[in-house]
């Protein structure tokens, strides 16, 4: 990664990359902007993109592709079976991972979906440095159950600890003696855990979980979504890791694992994809789900010409000056926000900007969704899209009971390659005036709620006329303008 200095006392995020193909983003009237919260239901996921500005929902499917996996992408071959595209991408997954065997499916819930429908039985548990949703779910489904292993440190907003992903080792070595090894379908760690700030962990954490995980013979999944920042921490972080080249440690990732997989959405900048593994056993269990539920074991339900961009992109991650884009453009947006007492997540993660709700708003209960009712209101005063990382994230148990979340954050996503330093210091700027005006954002409640992964396309309503109290403030004090 280079060091860039500049000349005056405060310095700025570099690009390194030039923009050569634009697309125009529209602004909305804050009127509109309202009308179009209201009729999404306050939930973000439902907005129509034309309605929204700086979309910062996510990096799933929306990290700016290269010139070289734009090129790639014309040279797909679209056979059927024995697809030169197949095997160009599987070369690229062997040099990176170093594993032999290769799973295509249409995307990082997919893989999820083969995996534990292939290792959990009902009944076992599932050990987890953190959950994802979607990880979470396909456990659920097949009858089995999640336990979380994250480091007290973990769940500390505010804190100095570089590794806040890593798993509690004597939590590990605990849940495996109360529950048993064979009652254990598989560890999963997960790079850059998305729902507590995008936080990563150590290579010396993982090697000793590895270590526990093959003493107990237990397969050790790595969830290598965001695995590019969790590269970038470990470089730059782990101090005997700072003389490793980025391969490295991932073939050192790769080699510490059982099984491998990833949303390419997110690694590889392209929407597919894939399980990896060096273990005939595993590899033949999940072999047979993939055309059952996918699609042909030579494309998996993906695009050919995205596998294409799929094998560029795993080189790219490969390059620290690519991979570093990500952390220090959120870094920064971390700094700037603190700078204005801003409550934000400590460590600058990955992934993005993640915004404590429950000190933002403290007037809200969790019980009236703050990390959505902050999300809704940054939205009317900016354009700017965001995700709920909180308890609307959760799912009711089998009695209905709703478990709050351990955080209520507000995750604004930046998308690799994609904003701008202005981008971001609007955002920043329309946050401060919202921090100021509080006092003016009222809760949230349900007016139509799934049984399943609600937070995609629930509804939800304001509790009393906040939304337009808070326009009226806006526009007092912005007048005419966006």
């Amino acid at each position: 990664m280079k060091n860039i200095k500049w000349m005056f006392n405060e310095s700025l995020p570099m690009e390194m990359h030039k923009a050569r193909i634009v697309q125009k983003i529209n602004l909305l009237e804050p009127k509109k902007r309202l009308e179009a919260i209201k009729e999404a239901g306050f939930n973000t996921f439902l907005l129509k993109n034309h309605d929204v500005f700086l979309d910062m929902l996510t990096d799933s499917g929306v990290n700016a592709m290269s010139d070289k996996q734009q090129a790639a992408m014309l040279q797909a071959d679209d056979s059927y079976a024995g697809s030169e595209t197949f095997f160009r991408l599987e070369a690229a997954i062997q040099k990176m991972f170093g594993m032999k065997f290769f799973l295509p499916a249409h995307q990082g819930r997919a893989c999820e979906h083969i995996i534990s429908k292939a290792l959990v039985n009902k009944g076992e548990a599932v050990l987890m440095n953190y959950h994802f949703t979607t990880s979470k779910a396909h456990v659920v489904l097949e009858g089995g159950f999640v336990e979380e292993l994250i480091t007290d440190e973990g769940l500390n907003l505010n804190s100095t600890c570089q590794f806040k992903g890593n798993v509690d080792i004597d939590k590990l070595k605990d849940r495996i003696e109360k529950l048993g090894s064979k009652n254990i379908a598989f560890v999963r760690m997960e790079a850059g855990t998305n729902l507590i700030g995008g936080q990563p962990f150590s290579l010396e954490n993982f090697e000793k979980v590895s270590k526990i995980c093959k003493s107990n013979d237990i397969p050790l999944v790595l969830d290598a979504s965001l695995l590019s920042d969790n590269l970038h921490f470990i470089k730059t972080r782990e101090e005997n890791c700072k003389n490793m080249s980025i391969n490295e440690i991932t073939l050192k990732l790769g080699a510490l694992s059982d099984i491998v997989y990833f949303s390419a959405r997110k690694l590889g900048s392209a929407r597919g994809g894939v399980i990896c593994t060096s273990s005939e056993n595993l590899f033949k269990k999940m072999q047979g789900f993939i055309p059952l539920f996918e699609g042909f074991l030579t494309y998996g339900g993906m695009s050919v010409r995205e596998m294409e961009a799929i094998a560029v992109g795993l080189e790219e991650t490969m390059d620290e000056d690519v991979i570093s884009q990500g952390p220090i453009f959120i870094e920064f947006m971390v700094k700037e926000l603190l700078k204005r007492g801003i409550p934000v997540v400590t460590p600058a993660g990955g992934l993005g900007c993640h915004l404590n709700a429950m000190k933002f708003l403290e007037h809200l209960p969790q019980t009236e969704y703050p990390a959505g009712a902050l999300a809704a209101a940054l939205f009317i005063v900016s354009g700017a899209r965001g995700m709920e990382r909180g308890t609307i994230s959760e799912q009711r148990d089998e009695n209905g009971v709703e478990p709050l979340a351990n955080m209520e954050l507000l995750r604004l996503a930046l998308p690799r390659r994609v904003f701008t330093v202005s981008h971001i210091m609007f955002v920043v700027d329309r946050l401060e005036w919202l921090f100021k005006n509080r006092h003016l954002i009222g809760g949230l409640e349900w007016s139509e709620e799934p049984e399943i992964l609600r937070f995609f396309f629930g509804k939800l309503k304001a509790k009393g006329d906040w939304p337009e109290k808070l326009l009226e403030n806006f526009e007092k004090d912005f007048g005419d303008s966006l």
